[in-house]
C-alpha cells in the first residue's frame, strides 16, 4: 500500500469514527450544556437527551432550542421543585441562563408560547424532510441487501450512523410533543410519529445482545444460537399467566424474568442484566455443541445441562454437605424450562446482593428458599408476589429490601466497628464469619423470611460507646477461626513442618553427639523423639484452645468438643510418654533393672507412631482417599478421621492425582536430603566438639557481674554458638528448594521449547517454518492436511499455508506501525505477499529476500565451466534460493502479461529455452551468465517505470526499456548458436524489421500485478541487508516471542464461532487515564517535561511517530502543538509509553480485533483449499474491523468492562479524568464503564443518600448512555475499596471466562491472537480436576532505562515465569498473585467472586482468590505461550513501598483462615510447597536478618563477657567450621545470590548462555547485590511490623517516570525505621565485636567474619541515595541539607502532615502501636539495647577489676546527669524574657561544671579518652531503648508529663542519624566523578542503548556544571 493510499485509509478510518462519536479533533465530545445533568436528576434519562437535541439543533431553529430547554427545565422543577439534591441548584441556575440568551437573541417582539406546540409539530415535519428519512432508510435498506460482506461496509456503517442520529432526534422531538400536547396530535403527524417511532426501536439503549427491541443493524440478533437462547427464555406454558397491572413493553414478548420479577421485586435493570447474561451464557454454550447453522435454532438439552449443572453446582454441594434434599427431589425429572428458571432465578439473587455476593452460601441459603417459594407459586399457578419479597410498586425493589438489606445492614455494623482497619480482627465479623455461619445446619435458625430478632442480625455496640455500655449479650461473635495477631500461627497453621524439622534437628544432633555410631545407646537416645512428638503436638492443641478465643460461642459444639478432645488426648499421651521414657532412662541407669519399662515404651511407641502413619497414608496419599470416604460410614473411621482434620465446607478432597503426587514427593525428597545432608555435616557435626568443650570448661573469668552461665555449663555460650547455625538451619531449606526449583524450572522451560529463538537471526531462520507452525496452533484445523504428498502437492500446501498465514502476519506488522515500533520502510519489507496468485512458489517478506539478489549474481558471474556449482552455493541459503526463484518466475509473470502476442511469444520461447538449457546442463554454455548484471539492470529499469501511474511518456520510456532489455538478450546475453536460433526465427523477425516489436504494451492495472512489480522491483534495488530489521528492541521482542511460541504445545484452536467466551475486567479509581498537554509540557525541578523525557528515551518512536501523522523530524513544537488532531494523538503516543489506563484499554481492545479478524478469514468454507488460494478474499483484510457479522461474533465472545468507581463523581466534578474515559468509550465502542453513582434524594425532609452500580457505553453521539442502573442496599465500600470495586461490577461481564487485568497492563494484538487457545486449557487434562484459573506469564515492560528498574523486572520475570511454572507443575500449589490470570468465570463468581474483601485481613485481596479456588477445589494451571504487559514500579522509593505492601499482606496473611486451612489440609510434601511459596519466603528473609542478628549479638555476648577470650586462650575452639559454614550461607543467601540462580537459568534460557553471563556480569557492577539485600530490609521490616502490630494498608505505587531527584529528606522519611536504625545497630554491634572481640586471628579474622555484616549495614545505610538520581552532586546536596534541617526544625500541629514537620512524621510512626500486646512486645525487642551499656561499662578502665553491680549502677546515674544537662540546654525559649538571663547563667555553669567534672575524673581516677568514646557507645543504644520503650508507652508518658521531654530527645536522635548518613554523601559530592560514576551506574540500560541520559537529567537547568 502506498503511504498515500495509507494516510487515506487513515483519514477515512478518523472521519468515520468522528461521525460515529461525534468528538471534536481534539477528542472531546461536541456538546453544550448536555452531559452536566447532576445525578440526583438521574432518574428522569429524557432530561439529557432533550438537552442534546437542543444543542443540534440550534442553528436550525433557536426558537425550538428554547422550547426544548425550557421543558428540561419544567421536568427538573418536577422532580426536584427545592433544589435539594447535590448539584441541582446551579444546573437549574446554568439551565435558565441558557434560556434567558436564547431569549434575548430571539427576533423583536414578543414571545406567544401558546404557539409552541404547533411550532413543534411543524419542526418535526420540516426536520423529517430535510434530513429526507424515507430515502435514508431505503439506501440502507438497499446496502445491506446487497450482503453483509459486501465491499460498501464503511458506506454501510456511515449510512446507519446516519439514520440512527436523525431518528434518536426525531424520539426526542416526538416524546416532548406528547408530553406538551393536552389535545390530540392531527392525523397525519400521529401517524409519521408512530411510524417513525418503530424505526427507533433498535435506538433503545442495550449491552450486547439487543433483547428489548429488534435490531436490524446488529448481526448478533441473526446468530441461530442466539435466536435458540431468546426463544428458550420466553413465557412457557407452565407458568401462571401474568397480573393484568404487569406492564410489558410494546417491543417485546413475556419472558419467564417477567415471572420471576412479578414474583420477588427484583429491580427492572437487574432482570434486564440478567436476562442478557443468560442468553449469552446459553447462545455460547449452544455454540460449543457444532450445531449445523441452518438447523432449526433450538437450544439444546445439553447445552442447558451444562449451564445448570456449572452455575448450581455450589448450592448442590451446600446441600450435600449440611445433608438437606436440594429444592428438585430428581435431577432427571427437572425439565429442561425448571433448569432455566432455577439458574434464572440464582443469577437474579446474585446480581442485586451486592456486598452479599461474598458470601457465597448465604446466597445458597437465599436461592434454597426462594426456590421453594417459586415451586409452591407454580404449584397453585398464581402469580403473586412471595410471602418473603412482599411487594412494593413504587420502585420494584422489594427483594432488595425485604432479603439483601437485613444483611447488608449488619455486615455493614460490623465493618463500622472496625475502626477503619485499626481495631483487632478478633473483636469484628469479618465477610468470612458470616458466610461460614451457613456452613451449619443452624443457619436454618434464620428461618425464612428472616428472623431479624435473631443473634446473628443483633449489631454490635459502636466502639467509642463500648465503655459506657454493655456490649449486648446477644451479639453474635466470631465464626469458626479468630485471626489473632501473633507469630504463633506460623507454627499453629504449619505444625507439621516445625515437628519435623525439630524432631530432624533433635536426631541428627543425637547421632552428631554420639559420632555417627549406630548402636543400642543411640538408638535409645533417638527413641527420645517419642516425648517431643506428643509434646509439640500437645503445644498445637494448646494454641487451639487459645486461636479459638473469641469464636466459642458460635462455633458448632462438634468443633469445640473436638478441640477439647485434642488437648485432653495430647495432654495425656505427653504426660504418659514422657514419664514412661523418663522411666526407661532410669532404668538404664540402674544396672540391676531389666528393660521391661523400656519395652513397653518402644511397643506403646511403635503402635502410636504406627497408628499415625498408617491413618496420615490413608488420608493423604490420593489413592486411598477415596477408599477412606467410602468408608465414612463406619463410626470408628469417621470419628477418627474427624479428631484428626478440621472438617469445614471448604477445604474437602485438596488431593491430586497418584502420579502428580508422586511428582511432587520425589522433589520434596531431593530437597531434605540435600538439606538435611548439609545440616549434619557442615552444621551440627563439627559443633559437637566445641560444645563439649565449653559445656566442660570451669574457672572462667566473666569481667561482667554473671548472672546464668557461671554455674551452668557457660549456657549462654552454648547458645550463642548455636543460635545462628539453629537459624541457618530453619531457613536453609528455602535456599535448597529456590536451587532445585531453578533448575527444574529450567528443564520444565526447555522442554516446552522457551527460547528457541531468542535473537533476529533465529527468526531469519525458521521464517519458513513459520506458515505451517501458525496452521497446526492459531489456525482451525483444516481436513485434507495429509502428511503423505507429492512434491507439487508440497508446495501447494506451502503455499497455502503461507496464504493463510500472510493477513495474521501483516496485520502484527501493521500493528507495530501503528504503535510507531517500525518505521514505514520496515514496515513494507516486513509485511509478506498474499500468496494468491500464479506463481509456483511461496513468496516470502522482502527483509527474508532483500540484497539476495545480488549476492547471488556475483556467485553466478563468479563461476566458470560448470551450472551445478553456483547453483549448489546459492541452494546454501534458502532465502537467496528463494529470491531468485521468484524473480525468475515473476520477471516471466510480468512480461507476459504486458507484452503483445509477439513479445509474449519471444518471452516464453527465452524461457523455455533456459530451461532446455538447464536439463541439459548446458546453460553456461547456451547463455552468458557474465553478462547478468546487464540483464538485472535492464529489468530494474523497466520495472522502475512500470511501478508508477501510467502516463504517454512512462509507456514510451517502458517501451524503451523492453527494447533495452531485448537488445541485452540479444547481443550479449545469448551465445552465437543460441543468437542464430533467434534471428531466423520468421514471425520475431517480421516484426522487429517492421518496427511492431513491443509497440504496444499492456500496462499493469490489476491490483496484484501491481503488487507484483513493486516488488520485483524492491528485489532488484535493495542492496542492503536487513538483517536486523526490526531495529526497535521492542519489536524484535515481541516478533521473537510470539514466533517462538508457535511451536510450544497449545490446545488446538477452535473456530470463533465455538471458542469459549470471555470477559476483562479492570478495576480503576483516579490514576492518570491520558496525559493532557499540560502534564505533558509541565518541567519538574530539574527542568524535564514528562514529553522531553520520552522523546529522548525513545527517539526511533518518536520519529516514526512524526512520519505517521505526515509531519518532518524537524518540525517545530509549535506547529505540532498548533492542530488539533495531532494533539490528541501526541496525547495518546505518549500515553501508550507510560502506566496508563488508555494503554491498557488498547492493548485489551486489541482481543476483539484478534477475533475480528479470525472470524472474517474463518468466513470462507475450511475444506475448500483450491478456493480459498483463488479466493483473494481469504488473504484480503481490508475492512475487516466494518464487517457486522465479525463485530457481532466479537461482541458474543468479548467483553471488556472497566469498573471506575468514582467515575460518576468525576463526571459531576468535571474532572478530565471523566472526560478521557468518555473518550476511550468513544474511541472504542466494545468499552463498558461501570461505576458506582451516589444519588442524594429527599425523603420525609431528610437528605437521603442512595447508592446505584451502573454500566455506561458510549452513544451515537459519543455521549455516556446508561445501559444498566442497579440500586445497592448501601454504600458498597465497607472492606478494601479494590475487591469492592471488582465486586460491585462483576455482575456486568460476560462469558465463561475472565481475565482480571490491572490498569498499568498491556497486550499485543499477536498475544491476543491466541487468547481462543488458551480458553481451550479449560478443557484440557490438567490433573484430577479441570483448571479453574489459567496462569498467564508476564512481560515486565518498565525494565527499559534505569538500573533498578531493570533489577526489578529480572526479579519479577524470573518469578512470574520460571518460579511459576514450577509452582504450577509438579508442585501443584500455584496461586493467584495479581493480575492477568483467567478465572473461570461461573466457578467463581457462584463461589464468592475473583477476590476477599474484609478489611485489612484481605489487603493482598487478589492471592485470597487462589486460596480460595484451591480450598474449593479448583485447579489453578500456568501457560507460558501467551505473555501480557504488565508495568513496574521503577525508582527505589516506589519499589520500596510496592514490597512493603506486599510483605505488609503476606503478614495479614499469616493471620488468616485461609492460610490455616490449606496448611492444615493439603498433604505433607504440598504444605510445604505452599508454606515456602508464601508466608514462609518471607519468613525466611526475617530469619536472615534475625540470623546476622544472633550471631553478632553472639559475638558481642562472648567479647563483652569475657567468656570468648578466655576460651580463646585456652583453645582455638571457636575456629569451627560449622560456624563458618552456616556464616557463608546466610551471607550467600543475604545479598541475593540464591535469589539471583533462577534469574540466571531464567536468562541462559531465554537469552543463550554467553547473554546470560553478560548480563549477570553487568548486574553486579550496577551494585544488584546492593539494592537485593536492601529489599531484604524492607521486606523483613513490613513483614514483622504487620504480625506484631498490624497496620498493614493498601499502598498506590506510582505509576510514573522517575528519573528525579529524591529529596533526603523524604528519603530518611520512608527508611529511617526500616533501614537506618537497624543498619547502625549493625554498625554498633560490628564496632563493639571490633573493639573487645578477641583478636587473635588478626584483621583477615574479623574481616572474613563481619564483612557480610558489614556490606549489609552498609547497603541498608546509603542504597537509597546511591540510587538516587543526581545523589551526589553538590548543588543538590546543598538542597537537600537546607530542606531537611527545615524539616527537621518545624514544629508539627493540627493538620501539620509528616512530609512538613519532623514531630507530624513521628506521631505518625508511632500510629500502628495500638494494643496493649504491641506495647509489650515493643518493650522486650527493646531490652536488647541495654546489653551494650552492659557489657562495656566493665570494660572500662576507670571500674578497674570490679565486676559488682554498683558499677552498672553508677553508670546510669552518669546516663541521668547527661539527661539532665541535655534538659537544662534545651530548655524551652518560649520562657519569659525576664528569666533569659537566669537561663543562661545557669546553662553556663552547668557547663562549666560538667567540663571541670570531666577534667577532674581523667586527672584523679583511671578515667581514660578511650573511656568517654566507649561510654558514648554504651549511651547511645541505652538511650535508645529507654526511647522506644518511652514511645511504645505514650499514653503512660503524657500522663506523667514526659513526653516533650520524650521527643526533644527523639529530635535529637534523628538528627545524630540524620547527619551519621549525610556526611559521607556530602563528602562524595565533592569529587564530581562520584556523580558521573553514580549516573552511569543508574543508567546503564540507556547509555547501551545509545540515549543522551546526561540530558535527561541535566534538563534545562543552568548550574548543572557548577
Amino acid at each position: 500500500m502506498s503511504r498515500a493510499e495509507e494516510h487515506w485509509e487513515r483519514l477515512v478510518r478518523a472521519a468515520l469514527r468522528r461521525e460515529r462519536t461525534g468528538d471534536d479533533a481534539y477528542g472531546r465530545p461536541v456538546g453544550g450544556i448536555a452531559g452536566n445533568v447532576p445525578s440526583a436528576l438521574a432518574k428522569n434519562r429524557d432530561i439529557d437527551e432533550i438537552l442534546r437535541v437542543a444543542d443540534e439543533i440550534e442553528d436550525d431553529d433557536p426558537n425550538i432550542s428554547r422550547i426544548l430547554c425550557e421543558h428540561a427545565y419544567s421536568l427538573s422543577q418536577n422532580l426536584d421543585p427545592n433544589s435539594e439534591g447535590r448539584g441541582v441548584l446551579q444546573f437549574k441556575t446554568g439551565l435558565m441562563s441558557v434560556i434567558k440568551q436564547k431569549l434575548t437573541k430571539r427576533e423583536a417582539g414578543t414571545i406567544d408560547r401558546s404557539q409552541d406546540i404547533a411550532r413543534l409539530q411543524e419542526f418535526y415535519k420540516s426536520y423529517r424532510e430535510k434530513h429526507n428519512v424515507d430515502k435514508l432508510c431505503e439506501e440502507e435498506m438497499k446496502l445491506r441487501e446487497s450482503g453483509a460482506f459486501s465491499r460498501d461496509l464503511g458506506e454501510l456503517e456511515r449510512k446507519t450512523l446516519k439514520r440512527k442520529r436523525v431518528f434518536a432526534t426525531l424520539k426526542v422531538l416526538g416524546t416532548v410533543l406528547e408530553q406538551l400536547c393536552e389535545e390530540e396530535i392531527p392525523d397525519e403527524l400521529k401517524r409519521l410519529m408512530d411510524s417513525d417511532s418503530a424505526l427507533t426501536e433498535d435506538l433503545i439503549a442495550y449491552n450486547i445482545i439487543p433483547l428489548d427491541a429488534s435490531s436490524s443493524t446488529n448481526a448478533i440478533v441473526y446468530f441461530p444460537e442466539v435466536q435458540a437462547a431468546v426463544s428458550a427464555l420466553k413465557y412457557f406454558n407452565g407458568l401462571p399467566e401474568l397480573p393484568r397491572g404487569y406492564f410489558i413493553q410494546p417491543t417485546r414478548n413475556a419472558t419467564m424474568f417477567d415471572f420471576l420479577q412479578c414474583t420477588f421485586g427484583f429491580q427492572k435493570d437487574n432482570v434486564a442484566n440478567q436476562h442478557e447474561h443468560i442468553v449469552h451464557l446459553l447462545a455460547n454454550e449452544q455454540s460449543r455443541l457444532r450445531i449445523p447453522e441452518d438447523a432449526e435454532p433450538k437450544l439444546d438439552e445439553a447445552a442447558v445441562q451444562a449451564i445448570f449443572l456449572k452455575s448450581l453446582q455450589n448450592y448442590i454441594n451446600w446441600c450435600d454437605y449440611l445433608g438437606i434434599q436440594p429444592v428438585w427431589s430428581s435431577l432427571e425429572a427437572v425439565s429442561k424450562e425448571k433448569k432455566l428458571l432455577y439458574v434464572s432465578l440464582y443469577f437474579l439473587i446474585w446480581g442485586e446482593a451486592s456486598n452479599i455476593r461474598f458470601l457465597p452460601e448465604c446466597l445458597c441459603y437465599i436461592f434454597h428458599h426462594m426456590a421453594r417459594e417459586m415451586d409452591e407459586i407454580l404449584r397453585q399457578q398464581i402469580a403473586q408476589p412471595a410471602n418473603s419479597c412482599i411487594y412494593d410498586s413504587k420502585d420494584g425493589v422489594s427483594f432488595l429490601d425485604n432479603v439483601i438489606f437485613p444483611l447488608y445492614d449488619i455486615v455493614s455494623a460490623e465493618a463500622a466497628n472496625n475502626d477503619n482497619g485499626k481495631a483487632p480482627h478478633s473483636s469484628w465479623r469479618n465477610y468470612d464469619d458470616f458466610n461460614e455461619y451457613f456452613w451449619s445446619i443452624h443457619c436454618f435458625e434464620l428461618s425464612w423470611p428472616w428472623r431479624k430478632s435473631s443473634p446473628f442480625f443483633q449489631k454490635p455496640q459502636p466502639r467509642s460507646k463500648k465503655m459506657l455500655i454493655p456490649g449486648s449479650s446477644r451479639h453474635q461473635g466470631k465464626t469458626s477461626f479468630v485471626e489473632h495477631r501473633t507469630f504463633f500461627h506460623l507454627y499453629h497453621s504449619f505444625h507439621r513442618l516445625w515437628i519435623f524439622l525439630f524432631m530432624m534437628f533433635q536426631g541428627l544432633t543425637i547421632l552428631a553427639f554420639n559420632n555417627g555410631k549406630l548402636n543400642a545407646k543411640t538408638l535409645r537416645e533417638v527413641l527420645s523423639l517419642g516425648p517431643t512428638f506428643v509434646v509439640m503436638k500437645f503445644f498445637e492443641s494448646v494454641l487451639d484452645i487459645f486461636m479459638m478465643y473469641g469464636a466459642y460461642s458460635t462455633t458448632r459444639r462438634s468443633a469445640v468438643s473436638r478441640i477439647f478432645l485434642r488437648f485432653l488426648w495430647f495432654s495425656l499421651a505427653s504426660v504418659f510418654i514422657t514419664f514412661l521414657y523418663v522411666k526407661a532412662l532410669q532404668e538404664e541407669s540402674n544396672i540391676n533393672g531389666n528393660s521391661v519399662v523400656f519395652r513397653l515404651y518402644v511397643i506403646v511407641i511403635g503402635i502410636y507412631a504406627g497408628v499415625q502413619f498408617f491413618i496420615s497414608f490413608l488420608m493423604r496419599i490420593p489413592a486411598c482417599h477415596r477408599l477412606t470416604n467410602q468408608c465414612d460410614r463406619f463410626p470408628l473411621i469417621s470419628f477418627v478421621k474427624w479428631l484428626r482434620q478440621e472438617r469445614h465446607y471448604v477445604g474437602r478432597g485438596m488431593y491430586e492425582r497418584s502420579s502428580d503426587f508422586i511428582k511432587y514427593m520425589l522433589f520434596w525428597l531431593v530437597i531434605l536430603s540435600a538439606k538435611f545432608a548439609f545440616a549434619y555435616f557442615l552444621q551440627i557435626r563439627p559443633l559437637v566438639d566445641p560444645t563439649r568443650a565449653i559445656i566442660k570448661e570451669d574457672n572462667i573469668n566473666y569481667s561482667w557481674h554473671d548472672f546464668v552461665s557461671k554455674n551452668n555449663h557457660n549456657a549462654l555460650t552454648v547458645v550463642s554458638v548455636w543460635a545462628p547455625v539453629v537459624a541457618i538451619y530453619l531457613l536453609d531449606i528455602y535456599v535448597f528448594y529456590t536451587l532445585v526449583s531453578a533448575v527444574y524450572g529450567f528443564l520444565l522451560g526447555a522442554r516446552d521449547r522457551l527460547g528457541e529463538i531468542r535473537s533476529l537471526e533465529a527468526l531469519h531462520r525458521l521464517f519458513e517454518q513459520f506458515p505451517r507452525a501458525f496452521m497446526d496452533t492459531l489456525h482451525v484445523p483444516l481436513p485434507n492436511r495429509s502428511s503423505h504428498q507429492s512434491s507439487v502437492q508440497v508446495v501447494e500446501k506451502n503455499k497455502v499455508d503461507a496464504a493463510r498465514f500472510a493477513p495474521f502476519w501483516n496485520e502484527i506488522i501493521r500493528n507495530l506501525r501503528e504503535e510507531d515500533y517500525v518505521t514505514n520502510f520496515e514496515m513494507e519489507l516486513l509485511l509478506m505477499p498474499k500468496n494468491s496468485g500464479d506463481l509456483p512458489l511461496v513468496q516470502w517478506p522482502l527483509f527474508l529476500l532483500a540484497s539476495k539478489i545480488f549476492l547471488a549474481r556475483d556467485i553466478a558471474v563468479e563461476s566458470k565451466d560448470t551450472q551445478d556449482e553456483p547453483w549448489d552455493r546459492i541452494s546454501r541459503d534458502d532465502y537467496m534460493m528463494y529470491a531468485v526463484q521468484e524473480c525468475y518466475y515473476a520477471i516471466k509473470f510480468i512480461l507476459t502479461e504486458i507484452l503483445d502476442d509477439v513479445g509474449r511469444k519471444w518471452v516464453e520461447r527465452i524461457y523455455d529455452d533456459i530451461n532446455a538449457s538447464i536439463t541439459k546442463r548446458s546453460i553456461h554454455v547456451d547463455f552468458q551468465l557474465n553478462k547478468l548484471a546487464l540483464v538485472i539492470t535492464r529489468v530494474t529499469a523497466l520495472m522502475g517505470i512500470l511501478k508508477e501511474t501510467e502516463t504517454p511518456e512512462l509507456e514510451k520510456g517502458a517501451v524503451r526499456a523492453v527494447q533495452d532489455l531485448y537488445d541485452v538478450m540479444r547481443h550479449d546475453v545469448l551465445s552465437i548458436n543460441m543468437r542464430e536460433n533467434y534471428d531466423t526465427w520468421s514471425l520475431l523477425k517480421k516484426a522487429r524489421d517492421e518496427g511492431h516489436l513491443f509497440e504496444k504494451l499492456k500496462w499493469p492495472k490489476n491490483t496484484d500485478l501491481k503488487m507484483q512489480v513493486k516488488r520485483l522491483y524492491s528485489l532488484l534495488t535493495i542492496k542492503e541487508s536487513a538483517s536486523s530489521i526490526p531495529k526497535n528492541l521492542e519489536a524484535r521482542r515481541r516478533l521473537q516471542f510470539f514466533t517462538n511460541s508457535l511451536f510450544m504445545k497449545m490446545p488446538c484452536a477452535k473456530p470463533v464461532r465455538e471458542m469459549l467466551s470471555f470477559s476483562v475486567f479492570t478495576p480503576y479509581y483516579s490514576e492518570i487515564v491520558l496525559y493532557s498537554m499540560a502534564e505533558l509540557l509541565k518541567k519538574n525541578e530539574d527542568g524535564i517535561s514528562i514529553l522531553f523525557y520520552l522523546q529522548k528515551i525513545y527517539p526511533d518512536e518518536w520519529k516514526n511517530f512524526l512520519a505517521r501523522i505526515g509531519r518532518d523530524e524537524n518540525t517545530l513544537e509549535s506547529e505540532l502543538y498548533d492542530n488539533p488532531s495531532d494533539i490528541l494523538e501526541l496525547r495518546f503516543w505518549a500515553s501508550y509509553r507510560g502506566q496508563t489506563l488508555a494503554r491498557t484499554v488498547r492493548g485489551m481492545m486489541y482481543y476483539r480485533k484478534a477475533l475480528m479478524l479470525q472470524t472474517y478469514l474463518e468466513r470462507t468454507t475450511a475444506g475448500d483449499l483450491e478456493a480459498a488460494i483463488g479466493c483473494e478474499e481469504v488473504t484480503d483484510t481490508h475492512g475487516f474491523e466494518l464487517s457486522p457479522e465479525a463485530r457481532a461474533q466479537a461482541d458474543l465472545k468479548f467483553t471488556y468492562v472497566l469498573t471506575c468507581q468514582i467515575y460518576g463523581k468525576q463526571k459531576e466534578e468535571q474532572k478530565p479524568e471523566a472526560a478521557d474515559i468518555a473518550l476511550l468509550m468513544q474511541r472504542n465502542e466494545a468499552l463498558r464503564v461501570a461505576f458506582i453513582d451516589v444519588v442524594e434524594t429527599l425523603k420525609e425532609g431528610k437528605v437521603n443518600t442512595e447508592y446505584y452500580s451502573k454500566l455506561v457505553k458510549a452513544d451515537i453521539n459519543g455521549k455516556d448512555k446508561e445501559i444498566y442502573s442497579v440500586k445497592l442496599p448501601g454504600n458498597p465500600k465497607l472492606g478494601e475499596g479494590k475487591p469492592e470495586n471488582q465486586n460491585h461490577a462483576i455482575v456486568f461481564t460476560r462469558g465463561n471466562a475472565v481475565q482480571t487485568i490491572d490498569m498499568n497492563q498491556d497486550n499485543y494484538f499477536e498475544e491476543a491472537l491466541k487468547m481462543r487457545n488458551l480458553l481451550e486449557e479449560f478443557h484440557s487434562d490438567h490433573g484430577l480436576r479441570p483448571p479453574s484459573i489459567l496462569g498467564v506469564r508476564e512481560h515486565v515492560f518498565t525494565g527499559s532505562v534505569s538500573s533498578l528498574a531493570s533489577f526489578m523486572s529480572n526479579q519479577e520475570t524470573s518469578f512470574v515465569t520460571l518460579g511459576q511454572r514450577v509452582l504450577a507443575n509438579p508442585l501443584k500449589v500455584r496461586m493467584h498473585y495479581g493480575h492477568p490470570d483467567v478465572f473461570d468465570r461461573i466457578f467463581h463468581v457462584t463461589r464468592g467472586g475473583i477476590s476477599k474483601a474484609s478489611r485489612v485481613i484481605n489487603i493482598s485481596e487478589d492471592i485470597y482468590s487462589g486460596f480460595n479456588s484451591t480450598l474449593r477445589q479448583g485447579n489453578i494451571t500456568h501457560h507460558e505461550y501467551i505473555q501480557v504487559g504488565k508495568g513496574r514500579d521503577v525508582g527505589l522509593n516506589q519499589i520500596a513501598l510496592f514490597e512493603g505492601k506486599v510483605s505488609g499482606g503476606n503478614g495479614e496473611q499469616v493471620l488468616s483462615r485461609d492460610v490455616y486451612r490449606l496448611g492444615q489440609l493439603f498433604d505433607f510434601f504440598r504444605m510445604l510447597s505452599f508454606y515456602f511459596t508464601t508466608v514462609g519466603y518471607y519468613f525466611c528473609t526475617m530469619l536472615t536478618v534475625l540470623t546476622v542478628y544472633a550471631f553478632l549479638y553472639g559475638k558481642a555476648y562472648l567479647a563483652l563477657s569475657g567468656v570468648g577470650e578466655t576460651i580463646e586462650e585456652r583453645a582455638r575452639i571457636t575456629k569451627n567450621t560449622a560456624l563458618s559454614a552456616a556464616l557463608n550461607t546466610q551471607f550467600l543467601f543475604q545479598i541475593g545470590i540464591f535469589t539471583a540462580v533462577p534469574m540466571i537459568l531464567g536468562f541462559i534460557l531465554e537469552q543463550g548462555f554467553l547473554r546470560a553471563i553478560v548480563s549477570f556480569v553487568t548486574m553486579q557492577f550496577q551494585l544488584c547485590t546492593v539494592f537485593f539485600t536492601f529489599s531484604l530490609g524492607t521486606r523483613t521490616h513490613y513483614f514483622g511490623r504487620t504480625i506484631l502490630h498490624g497496620g498493614a494498608r493498601y499502598q498506590a505505587t506510582g505509576r510514573g517516570f522517575v528519573v528525579r531527584h529524591i529529596k533526603f529528606s523524604e528519603n530518611y522519611r520512608l527508611y529511617s525505621r526500616s533501614h537506618f536504625v537497624k543498619g547502625l545497630e549493625v554498625a554498633l554491634l560490628l564496632i563493639v565485636y571490633l573493639a573487645y572481640g578477641s583478636n587473635e586471628g588478626g584483621a583477615l579474622s574479623y574481616i572474613l567474619l563481619s564483612i557480610s555484616s558489614w556490606f549489609m549495614a552498609l547497603s541498608w545505610l546509603f542504597a537509597p541515595y546511591l540510587f538516587n538520581p543526581s545523589g551526589f552532586e553538590w548543588q543538590k546536596v546543598v538542597e537537600d541539607f537546607r530542606d531537611w534541617t527545615n524539616w527537621l526544625l518545624y514544629r508539627g500541629g493540627i493538620g501539620v502532615k509528616g512530609e512538613e514537620s519532623w514531630e507530624a512524621w513521628w506521631e505518625e510512626e508511632l500510629a500502628h502501636i495500638r494494643s496493649l500486646g504491641s506495647r509489650i512486645a515493643e518493650t522486650i525487642l527493646s531490652l536488647r539495647f541495654f546489653i551494650f551499656q552492659y557489657g562495656i561499662v566493665y570494660k572500662l578502665n576507670v571500674k578497674g577489676t570490679s565486676t559488682s553491680l554498683t558499677v552498672y549502677g553508677l553508670s546510669w546515674v552518669v546516663l541521668a546527669v547527661l539527661i539532665i544537662l541535655f534538659k537544662v540546654f534545651t530548655f524551652s525559649q518560649k520562657i519569659s524574657v525576664n528569666f533569659q538571663l537566669l537561663l543562661r547563667f545557669i546553662q553556663g555553669v552547668s557547663l562549666l561544671v560538667a567540663l571541670a567534672g570531666l577534667v577532674v575524673a581523667v586527672i584523679l581516677t583511671k578515667l581514660s579518652l578511650p573511656d568517654i568514646f566507649a561510654s558514648m557507645l554504651a549511651f547511645i543504644p541505652t538511650g535508645w531503648g529507654i526511647l522506644s520503650i518511652a514511645a511504645a508507652w505514650k499514653p503512660v508518658m503524657k500522663r506523667l508529663g514526659l513526653w516533650k521531654s520524650v521527643r526533644s530527645i527523639a529530635r535529637l536522635y534523628d538528627a545524630g542519624m540524620g547527619m551519621l548518613i549525610f556526611v559521607p554523601i556530602a563528602f562524595f559530592s565533592w569529587f564530581p566523578f562520584v556523580s558521573t560514576f553514580q549516573t552511569r551506574l543508574m543508567f546503564n540500560q540507556a547509555f547501551s542503548r545509545g540515549l543522551e541520559i546526561s540530558l535527561i537529567l541535566a534538563g534545562n537547568n543552568p548550574n548543572t556544571g557548577i
